[in-house]
């Protein structure tokens, strides 16, 4: 028997949240169709439905979706169409499907990314939808889902933090204690490479590069704090800079003990490698918990925050993509289209979501979270505890950016991480191309 045909995890399919590729062209071949395109192509409008573009691909958000979609269909009698491309294959395609004829609604994510396609006018204005859901959301997730002029364009279903993942029982039986800083931190994984483990679980093989963004983010929001590192995302300072070059002398002394062979691995393995203890800890995100299948493994299942390095910003900044939806710039049913809208952004659509995928956390405040499993209600704390929020490094810059240039710089850094300056140095001569001064 292989691993792959014992293992825990759910089946696997495209990677839960993959780098924009080719965010501005052409895409993949998607599922059925040769490109991302909308339901019913440029079919005269139905008023009695209502279609809606999903990413949600894999088993459980696509069960998720369809107990919102459920919903939505009983309370207001509208139909809902759903045209569901892989996670991956959307992403690459969006521009293209944007530009032609797309579903009424779809998936998109919060911040820059959101903003970029309401800079281009991909999008249509949402604010009499958050007249009626904004009671339900803070300040916070209110930012996130206006575009630079003000404007809403997103309405936000979800989010889920990314921090340290471990097994309890692993810790309980080695005698490790969670590190706090940086120190015991490193002190840790040494002592779980001494004990015959990979402490540092890794994997950023083909298109799963992706995630060593996530360690890069903490590293920096740690080290720099939240200012520097949205400044550095943004192209408003150099990647030569001083404080960006010290992201990179952290990470040199921890990759001794990351998991060998990253470069052709996928975060699937390394994540198993974590389920199966022989990895000791991995910087991951809660939807690491989608993948698991296994009750008693999920429960055993824990994480940290991202230790402290620099005491003025402790821990305070929490890595935690939000996920939700978008209004087409001329939607064929747009009446039906904002009640849908108006459905999605409220407490009962994230209480169904919630119930049916547990690797996700409600962001509007007046859902219900009786149903949470350990883990989400843990993830709350810590966002809820955090005084910035930061989205991820692909949706905080320019995607292009991190895509083709910062990606390649990282991976190739770490296959040979020696000389950091001038993986740097490149990077920062392909800023001013993405970047207006």
């Amino acid at each position: 028997m292989t691993q792959q045909s014992r293992i825990p995890l759910a089946a696997r399919g495209p990677g839960r949240r993959s780098v924009v590729g080719g965010l501005f062209g052409a895409g993949a071949a998607a599922l059925a169709a040769p490109l991302l395109t909308a339901c019913g192509g440029g079919a005269a409008a139905d008023p009695k439905t209502v279609t809606f573009g999903s990413n949600g691909a894999d088993a459980t958000p696509k069960s998720a979706y369809a107990a919102v979609t459920k919903s939505f269909t009983q309370d207001s009698g509208l139909k809902v169409k759903t045209n569901t491309v892989d996670h991956d294959t959307f992403q690459k395609s969006i521009t293209s499907y944007l530009q032609g004829t797309p579903d009424d609604v779809f998936t998109w994510f919060a911040g820059y990314r959101m903003q970029y396609f309401a800079k281009k006018g991909l999008c249509a204005p949402v604010d009499d939808v958050w007249d009626t859901i904004g009671a339900g959301f803070g300040e916070a997730t209110k930012q996130l889902s206006r575009g630079e002029d003000g404007t809403y364009y997103f309405v936000p279903l979800y989010n889920y933090p990314w921090a340290v993942f471990h097994r309890k029982s692993l810790f309980q039986e080695r005698g490790y204690q969670v590190p706090k800083t940086w120190d015991e931190f490193t002190a840790l994984a040494k002592r779980m490479k001494k004990d015959g483990l990979s402490p540092i679980a890794s994997g950023y093989g083909g298109g799963d590069s992706w995630s060593v963004l996530g360690t890069f983010d903490y590293l920096d929001l740690r080290a720099n704090g939240y200012d520097f590192h949205m400044q550095l995302m943004r192209g408003e300072v150099s990647w030569t800079d001083r404080r960006t070059a010290r992201v990179l002398d952290l990470w040199r002394e921890v990759t001794p003990y990351q998991q060998s062979g990253a470069g052709g691995r996928s975060w699937q393995d390394a994540a198993q490698s974590l389920v199966d203890k022989k990895s000791g800890m991995a910087v991951i995100g809660l939807f690491l918990g989608q993948q698991i299948t296994d009750e008693k493994i999920r429960a055993d299942i824990d994480f940290f925050p991202f230790p402290e390095i620099d005491p003025a910003h402790g821990q305070d900044a929490v890595e935690a993509p939000t996920d939700g939806f978008m209004l087409s710039r001329e939607p064929r049913n747009e009446d039906g289209a904002r009640k849908f809208l108006e459905f999605l952004g409220g407490a009962r659509a994230e209480e169904l979501y919630m119930g049916v995928d547990p690797s996700n956390l409600a962001v509007n405040a007046r859902a219900a979270t009786g149903s949470y499993n350990a883990l989400q209600k843990k993830s709350a704390e810590l966002i809820g505890s955090a005084r910035h929020i930061s989205q991820f490094a692909d949706r905080d810059s320019d995607p292009g950016f991190i895509s083709t240039v910062v990606l390649p710089g990282l991976t190739q850094w770490l296959g040979h991480p020696d000389d950091g300056a001038a993986a740097l140095k490149r990077i920062e001569s392909q800023r001013a191309r993405f970047f207006s001064a």
